[in-house]
């Protein structure tokens, strides 16, 4: 074997060694009450701050302004219909614009959680700890406690810093897994969601500028089947399902019916654990490594 290749196979085992050091898959959860499966209904509160990033046309900011005017109290009441909590991911943007909107939805008892300042983490380390921590005091001032969870590129080490107990942007797993620094400790959980369960990928036309050959409009009865089959799986493997929702697409009206049958659906099966994000992470941390819950509480006070 050439010796530069040699050299590169070596390389890239080392990079993947020190990668498989980064996360730690976890055994099947055992979940509280002797639930099946945990599912977490969570919402991406963009509105039009990803159509203000991408410098998209009007249009497709008033798609976006919808959410924030419609849509998400269209899901705070299915919610509240169902008697289920879910975690709210919200740029702290968000909270200047739709304050009102969120106030309702803490007083609903759903969890309030970052989805950076303006739907980006910013290149400069000073300048992305700096947004994060404005969001993190914006939501704060809105729901009365510290957000501890995340849904961005954000590194792990300054989640963990600031005091956050998760992310959820991974996909390592179809199970929540734990995040470790480099010497292999545990720094944050990952509740892991993937594009398969996320609304955008289904209804949204116009999205990221892609080509007319990548847009897509699918019918609500075809995705539900996708979804139910998801669950499905999950509840037999006794497991976990992050479903990502996104209030400008999912709050449109045969949507919003798409998901009330649902939820209704997935109610009805027993022993289904719907819970916040915050209480499956918890739950997850306090098996598998209760170090964390202490510390982030500690670095939340100090912050």
């Amino acid at each position: 074997m050439p010796q530069s290749l040699k050299e590169e196979l070596d390389a890239l085992t080392a990079v993947a060694a020190h990668n498989g050091r980064r996360f730690r898959l976890l055994k099947r959860p055992a979940w509280p009450n002797a639930a099946r499966i945990a599912v977490n209904l969570t919402v991406d509160f963009d509105a039009m701050l990803l159509r203000r990033l991408n410098n998209e046309p009007p249009m497709e900011l008033a798609k976006g302004e919808f959410g924030g005017r419609v849509g998400i109290w269209r899901l705070i009441e299915l919610f509240r219909t169902h008697g289920v909590k879910a975690t709210i991911f919200t740029p702290g943007r968000i909270c200047e614009l739709y304050p009102r909107a969120l106030a309702a939805a803490v007083r609903e008892g759903h969890e309030l959680a970052d989805h950076m300042w303006e739907h980006r983490v910013p290149k400069e380390p000073a300048v992305a700890r700096a947004h994060l921590s404005r969001t993190k005091a914006a939501l704060q001032l809105i729901s009365g406690r510290a957000p501890i969870g995340s849904r961005s590129r954000y590194p792990s080490a300054l989640l963990r810093e600031v005091g956050f107990l998760y992310n959820s942007h991974g996909a390592r797993s179809h199970l929540p897994y734990l995040v470790c620094d480099d010497d292999g400790d545990p720094a944050i959980l990952e509740l892991p969601f993937h594009f398969a369960i996320d609304d955008a990928m289904f209804f949204s036309f116009a999205w990221y500028a892609s080509a007319n050959a990548g847009q897509r409009l699918f019918d609500p009865d075809r995705v539900f089947d996708l979804w139910w089959a998801a669950f499905e799986h999950q509840y037999r493997e006794g497991g976990y399902l992050n479903i990502c929702l996104h209030p400008f697409v999912s709050g449109r009206a045969l949507r919003i019916a798409m998901l009330d049958r649902l939820i209704e659906r997935m109610r009805g099966a027993p022993g289904v654990w719907f819970a916040t994000c915050e209480e499956v992470a918890r739950h997850c941390l306090a098996q598998n490594a209760p170090g964390l819950l202490t510390a982030s509480a500690a670095a939340a006070t100090a912050e």
